[in-house]
């Protein structure tokens, strides 16, 4: 018999700074049932994650939220492990990377890395907010770009042109956090040697343990040569300091990852079979497997093997990578109700609708994943409930009502049952390298054949003829044994279901090995429906209430002097008087034209009945043709004082909604507005 495999299984470490959405629950579903199925097949399959808790951008937030850091990751790890457990992702252990477990790791990792000569230090220059008093991340200094001129972009590249650069080179550069002008300041850095582990991440990299096109990807980056990693960020920085250097703290990215280290030795201090070593030391025998995005592929294939070689510990066994999620071919899109919160799916559909959508999309590759909606209400109602659960329905009540509800042992199906038995090899491989879309081919095409045997015995019409009940019992069985095969191959994927139908069948947990038996002079539970179908009403529910989530949050469109759609805080509120003295009119976009050396601008010539207004608005992004809004109606507040601009002067705004980019939309009248007719 072969020796039980000792796997260790990690999802990459959700931000602490936000909510889950269905992006993220392509992985860990992914993750969850390549476990499940691990644990099935009789291995020990330890799967651990955490919330990736520490950087400026959790420290901001805690700050305008008014609570602590350790406030705002709790908070936040809460609502995660919820959203989690009701999409029946089983995690051994779900912990943080704001523990002691991980302090104690990373300054240990560092040492060790240092102290063989891995660690180096250097002065670096950087924006400093003199308002905050912090050094400023890349994402945290907007100006214009020093190569094309478009304004308002971050600090290390440019969305207009794509060009990227140092944040010193941006032109005209605010803080993003305070609007204050930074100013550059030295800090002693510390640094991370990569191009010492050059040669051992070629060799590495090419050893089978990712993906060919990721390989090939991570060898353009090791040609192009390896530079060293600044892994210090300065105080003020919610994080761990690094030790013997006061006021520097670890950047994210070096103690996140050593947080799958800490929540499995977090979890060998409450399960004692489990030793910590026998995991990761450097002759370990266990798999170590990482599920992650390819948005994070260089910190997992260059920086974490590094870091793992040269502190004494073992590499992974493997990274499995995966693309992102688009819906309905689009990117999420929160204004057309596409970006959708694990919670808000859950308000309204089973978790086992989406887990085996995604698993009857994901294969070994690194595509990206789409969730199209109407594809998905029908493949779920076609393949589950009109294949699977439709064979236990159809047979359940003859037994039931023609013998008790007990399964007789004759077998009249024996070449089907070879061939389900037959096909289990190649279902259990495909679920090994995570070729979840073959498995599910694969069993679907059981499920044809024995929805395809019993309307070939018809046993609803054998049951209206005298002396065939012996042989209505017989196919009846059969069906139901050809399901409890269905069931078997499916669990990793639809655990409730698998639960489900393990009580109506009267059995212990289903095992992959139990495929090979059959169930005969077996009583059976009553049947209940084990799924019920997607009513297409759910699906416009959850998109409508995905943009409520949208307009709930404590944001709102807000229009710039410019026009320039931003997020803001909702306002204070203004006495009705106040609003009253806005004076809203209906204009005529006469003309509508690009403005040279504007990136985000639009000039408009707008008609309000007795005058013409020259306003310029932010919203060529959403426009490219901008031709288009000529002859259109819209709205303009008439009354704004003029305000001049480096391209002109600006005569007051008109309207738009949206939360930016290419979703922006200039409010329109009904029909039937007249240029200049204000609105009340």
């Amino acid at each position: 018999m072969t020796e039980p495999r000792k796997i260790l299984v990690t999802s990459a470490l959700p931000y602490a700074n936000g909510s889950i959405h269905l992006g993220h629950m392509v992985e860990y579903i992914q993750t969850d049932i390549w476990v499940r199925f691990q644990k099935m097949r009789g291995n020990q399959a330890i799967y651990v994650c955490a919330d990736d808790a520490h950087g400026s951008a959790i420290m901001l937030r805690a700050e305008k939220e008014g609570i602590s850091s350790e406030q705002l990751i709790d908070n936040v790890r809460a609502e995660h492990t919820t959203d989690f457990a009701d999409f029946l992702v089983d995690f051994d252990n779900y912990y943080s990377t704001h523990s002691e477990e991980n302090r104690v790791l990373s300054g240990s990792i560092y040492t060790k890395l240092r102290e063989a000569g891995h660690i180096g230090t250097r002065p670096v220059t950087q924006y400093f907010d003199p308002e905050k008093q912090m050094f400023l991340a890349d994402r945290f200094i907007k100006g214009t770009c020093p190569k094309c001129g478009a304004e308002d972009q971050y600090g290390d590249n440019c969305e207009s042109c794509g060009a990227t650069y140092s944040p010193t080179e941006l032109k005209n550069p605010k803080s993003a956090i305070s609007g204050a002008t930074p100013v550059l300041k030295e800090s002693l850095h510390y640094f991370f040697k990569l191009p010492n582990f050059d040669a051992m991440l070629k060799q590495w990299t090419r050893s089978g343990a990712l993906q060919e096109s990721v390989a090939n990807k991570i060898a353009e980056w090791l040609d192009a040569g390896l530079q060293e990693w600044d892994i210090s960020r300065d105080a003020p920085y919610f994080g761990f300091e690094i030790p013997d250097a006061p006021g520097k703290y670890f950047y994210v990215w070096l103690d996140a990852p050593i947080g799958y280290m800490a929540s499995f030795q977090n979890l060998c201090a409450r399960r004692p079979e489990l030793d910590f070593d026998a995991y990761w030391n450097k002759n370990s025998t266990a798999e170590l497997y990482h599920f992650i995005g390819k948005d994070i592929v260089n910190f997992h294939a260059l920086f974490w093997p590094a870091m793992l070689e040269g502190a004494g510990y073992r590499k992974p066994t493997a990274l499995n990578v995966h693309g992102y999620l688009t819906v309905n071919g689009q990117k999420m899109s929160k204004s057309r109700g596409t970006f959708i919160k694990a919670r808000t799916y859950l308000d309204h559909l089973s978790p086992e609708y989406l887990r085996y959508y995604y698993a009857a999309k994901l294969g070994r590759g690194v595509d990206d994943l789409d969730l199209n909606l109407e594809d998905f209400v029908q493949k779920v109602n076609s393949d589950l409930v009109g294949k699977v659960v439709n064979i236990a329905s159809r047979c359940a009540g003859f037994i039931h009502k023609g013998n008790a509800g007990k399964l007789v042992a004759d077998n009249a199906a024996p070449e089907l049952f070879a061939d389900f038995k037959a096909a289990a090899p190649s279902v259990a491989d495909a679920f090994e390298n995570r070729d979840f879309a073959r498995a599910m081919r694969e069993i679907m095409a059981l499920a044809d054949r024995a929805n395809a045997w019993i309307a070939d015995k018809a046993p609803w019409a054998l049951a209206k003829q005298e002396g065939k009940q012996a042989e209505v019992q017989a196919v009846c069985a059969a069906g139901v044994n050809l399901f409890r095969q269905l069931v078997i191959f499916l669990k990793p994927v639809l655990p409730s279901l698998a639960a489900a139908a393990e009580g109506f069948l009267n059995v212990a947990p289903l095992t992959w090995a139990d495929h090979e038996t059959l169930l005969a002079d077996h009583q059976l539970n009553p049947f209940n429906p084990l799924m019920t179908r997607i009513e297409p009403a759910k699906i416009d529910a959850m998109i409508a209430a995905s943009k409520e989530d949208l307009a709930a949050q404590n944001t709102a469109p807000a229009v710039q002097g410019n026009g320039e759609l931003t997020k803001e805080p909702l306002a204070a509120e203004i006495a009705f008087d106040t609003f009253a003295a806005v004076d809203l009119r209906i204009a005529l976009i006469e003309k509508a034209e690009f403005v040279e050396g504007a990136d985000k601008l639009l000039r408009l010539t707008l008609d309000i009945g007795d005058a013409k207004r020259n306003v310029f608005s932010g919203i060529k992004s959403a426009y490219p043709d901008p031709s288009k809004l000529e002859g259109r109606l819209t709205l303009y507040v008439a009354n704004l004082a003029a305000r001049k601009m480096k391209f002109g002067v600006s005569e007051g705004m008109v309207l738009a909604a949206g939360p930016g980019g290419e979703e922006i939309y200039l409010l329109s009248p009904d029909s039937g507005a007249k240029p200049g007719q204000r609105v009340k």
